[in-house]
């Protein structure tokens, strides 16, 4: 496939995630599809694998966080990758904070889907909007401190 056919395929992938298209967005990825999230203690965090695992990746976004575009990214494309730069604001929906991220997606496309997901994001901006108040505590953290108890009383 071509260059802009590669960009087409990933603006109608992020415009199918803007309908909140699931089978649009479905048929716009490959079977195998591997989405990268960085960070630690962020429950979207991970590498989400297969269509099973991006339809987890979206239903966990959309009920954590809303989120908001205020421009159109910028595509920059060689061979069978493209780089979607934008920026996002939005508030996580457990603290009623609000946040902007500067991203990057990294993204390859083969045969008119897309294969590789990587997102480079302002995680610091992400987790101190995720941040509770001092003296309550994210789900995440309950969680690691169960694992953590359990772990410990294993041993």
């Amino acid at each position: 496939m071509s260059i802009q056919e590669n960009v087409q395929t990933v603006k109608d992938f992020f415009a199918a995630m803007g309908r909140v298209d699931r089978e649009g967005l479905l048929a716009l990825v490959a079977e195998d599809i591997e989405w990268i999230i960085p960070g630690a203690d962020w429950p979207l965090a991970g590498t989400h694998c297969g269509h099973a695992g991006l339809a987890d990746l979206l239903q966990k976004a959309s009920e954590m966080v809303e989120t908001s575009y205020p421009g159109p990214p910028e595509f920059v494309a060689q061979g069978d990758r493209v780089l979607v730069i934008g920026v996002a604001t939005g508030k996580i929906k457990a603290t009623n904070k609000l946040f902007k991220d500067d991203w990057v997606f990294d993204i390859t496309v083969r045969n008119g889907k897309l294969t590789k997901i990587r997102e480079y994001i302002d995680t610091q901006a992400l987790a101190r909007a995720s941040e509770m108040d001092a003296g309550t505590e994210t789900r995440t953290q309950l969680d690691f401190k169960l694992r953590t108890r359990s772990l410990s009383r294993r041993s």
